[in-house]
């Protein structure tokens, strides 16, 4: 089992982190830029520029959008890799053998996701970072402005509501693709399908988490 849950925080985890910084540094650079042309009036502070990346990115960009992202990566991947072990019965010789197949296939997977936080705190840290990239050197603000921006205001809570929704997507992203994997039927060809679905409602139900937990931390 140690070596099952490794292999998949190989795969899982770490196997994303390329993706996600490519993203969320062009995000966070995107934020700074629409906010800075949207500031239309010389009587309001450029170290907004600073401020609205940090709120965008933390609250929402680095949970909510890197989930959305890695229930398309990470969620058909799982899918289609238990989906194909069902169409080829590999699932049956398993059971055959013994094994209790959901918990060696799907429990790995949850623990695995279970680092999905790690990878958040790096999406937060790379789209500030692409957001004071793209502020300064685009000449939209200057770095001082940027940086007490990002101080102004900030509330330690909205990490640790970034961090409980990002436990939440994970357990999400773990489960979802893995129930559409494992209870298919049929052959190659439903596969694909059952991996485009599990994409679908994996996006659906973080959607709805995410405003329910919105909600229930902030509102």
């Amino acid at each position: 089992m140690k070596q099952l849950i490794l292999k998949e925080i190989d795969e899982l985890i770490y196997g994303s982190l390329g993706i996600i910084i490519f993203i969320s540094f062009f995000i966070g650079g995107v934020v700074a830029i629409q906010t800075a042309l949207n500031i239309t009036s010389p009587l309001i502070p450029r170290n907004l520029i600073g401020f609205a990346t940090r709120q965008s990115v933390i609250l929402e960009f680095a949970p909510t959008f890197t989930s959305i992202i890695m229930a398309g990566k990470v969620g058909s991947y799982i899918t289609s890799s238990i989906g194909t072990m069902r169409v080829t019965e590999q699932i049956d010789a398993l059971e055959i053998m013994g094994v209790n197949s959901l918990n060696y296939l799907v429990f790995p997977k949850i623990i695995a996701m279970l680092f999905y936080p790690f990878v958040i705190a790096i999406a937060m840290y790379v789209g500030i970072f692409g957001g004071w990239v793209a502020g300064v050197f685009g000449g939209f603000s200057s770095s001082a402005d940027f940086v007490e921006g990002l101080q102004l205001d900030f509330i330690p809570f909205h990490i640790t509501y970034s961090f409980i929704k990002s436990i939440v997507f994970a357990l999400l992203i773990a489960t979802i693709p893995s129930f559409h994997g494992y209870y298919m039927k049929g052959g190659a060809l439903e596969v694909g399908k059952a991996s485009t679905t599990s994409f679908v409602w994996t996006s659906v139900v973080i959607i709805i988490v995410n405003y329910v937990l919105t909600q229930l931390l902030l509102g």
